[in-house]
């Protein structure tokens, strides 16, 4: 399922955010980008939130844009689920957004720099990655 939370779409329900991530064909592998659009849902239940990825999973970034659309979404963020910021944040990602912005030129687009540059993301990496310094 695209969307994973369905609320009727007026004023601020007509926004959502879209997680953008690589994908693969390990089904574990989706895991932890689902597990955050369920954080988000649950620190945010009228929060719209979906999942996309790039290659080898479904649904893509047009899929879900299309099924936005029909829920009535008008401004769809999407927050690249990228650590490093290689050819698929800083080249692939632009023109897939591009092309959407062209095939609905009635919604606005928002796209947000990949997770991996995000100062909190950095530390939390940091912090985990520390904490394993105590398990020795």
């Amino acid at each position: 399922m695209a969307a994973s939370n369905s609320p009727a779409v007026h004023g601020a329900a007509a926004q959502a955010l879209v997680l953008f991530a690589h994908g693969s064909r390990d089904p574990l592998w989706h895991r932890p980008i689902q597990a955050v659009a369920q954080a988000i849902g649950t620190r945010s239940p009228s929060t719209r939130v979906a999942c996309a990825y790039l290659e080898l999973s479904q649904p893509d970034l047009a899929q879900v844009t299309a099924e936005l659309v029909r829920q009535g979404v008008r401004h769809i963020t999407v927050v690249p689920m990228f650590l490093g910021v290689g050819k698929h944040a800083r080249e692939d990602l632009p023109v897939l957004v591009a092309q959407l912005r062209a095939d609905y030129p009635e919604l606005v687009f928002r796209l947000m720099p990949a997770v991996g540059e995000d100062a909190e993301v950095i530390d939390i990496l940091a912090s985990v990655a520390l904490r394993t310094l105590s398990t020795i």
